[in-house]
């Protein structure tokens, strides 16, 4: 009976380990982020960042960003402003209270990675391409948004930037 054994737990072993798989890192979001943005005026900050990171530089084809900022959490510099971005006309924090993004691929380039994935806001969701690197344990990337395109102010296309640029830097942990 002993000599039995060993041959099918030899071979239980080797049909495991075939169907072992790999894990990209799962990371946590540290405090110190920052995510600005500039779109000459008005331009600041987004807090309340949170979500799921899973990278793995190795492992692109198992690594996902799914993570969402507050819209509330919107900081300008004015309380005004601030004010006027969450009301209805703007953002309308009430009914929107957050700016998600879900990757669906990530690539290595030239440069660093780029994910493509759906970003939505103000209830449109719209395919966006984000550069990033990763150094140091950090997420770094700048893109582009257009705020009309995600409908936010269309009655006013003349008030304030349309274009606006965001620049992310995310230190994660494991």
């Amino acid at each position: 009976m002993k000599r039995n054994i060993f041959p099918l737990m030899a071979i239980t072993l080797i049909i495991c380990s075939a169907f072992t798989v790999k894990f990209a890192q799962e990371w946590k979001i540290s405090d110190n982020y920052s995510i600005r943005f500039n779109g000459g005026d008005p331009s600041g900050e987004f807090k309340g960042l949170m979500g799921s990171l899973r990278f793995d530089p190795n492992d692109l084809a198992g690594s996902k960003f799914d993570v969402s900022v507050e819209v509330a959490s919107i900081n300008t510099g004015n309380g005004m402003k601030n004010t006027h971005a969450k009301s209805a006309m703007w953002f309308d924090a009430e009914k929107y209270p957050l700016i998600k993004f879900s990757s669906s691929s990530i690539t290595k380039t030239t440069s660093g990675f780029e994910t493509r994935g759906i970003m939505e806001m103000h209830g449109v969701q719209k395919e966006v391409v984000i550069p990033f690197a990763f150094e140091d344990n950090t997420f770094k990337g700048s893109f582009e948004v257009n705020r009309m395109d995600y409908k936010i102010n269309v009655a006013e296309p003349d008030h304030g930037a349309s274009k606006f640029k965001l620049e992310i830097s995310v230190p994660v942990t494991k």
